[in-house]
């Protein structure tokens, strides 16, 4: 079982990505936003964050160099609506890059590659 942060302001995703995610076995936190983003995982120890790349005021990439800054070893997958954040130089920082979807496979195939690495 592993412990996985979601960062995504969509409430619907959020509690897709839980229930799903908890299907499986997996402790599954969930966040609306970047605030307080380090504190949470500081606090949660995910294995995993899960963090989608647009939304209210945050720039995501943003959160995501303050992520490997402070946690550089942490796993992150970016999740996005748009394939074309995934060419974006600043997204490179992230391990995984994964199209938002209602099937999972994906995202779960890159979570368990994160934990084989």
């Amino acid at each position: 079982m592993a412990r996985i942060l979601v960062v995504d302001d969509d409430e619907n995703i959020r509690q897709y990505y839980m229930e799903e995610l908890s299907n499986d076995g997996h402790q599954v936190s969930a966040v609306a936003s970047g605030q307080h983003l380090l504190s949470i995982i500081d606090l949660f120890r995910p294995y995993v964050v899960v963090l989608d790349i647009k939304f209210g005021n945050y720039d995501d990439l943003e959160l995501l160099k303050e992520i490997r800054n402070e946690y550089y070893n942490l796993p992150v997958i970016l999740c996005s609506a748009y394939k074309t954040y995934k060419y974006n130089l600043r997204s490179i920082g992230a391990d995984y890059y994964v199209v938002k979807s209602f099937d999972l496979s994906e995202l779960k195939a890159m979570m368990k590659r994160a934990a084989e690495a």
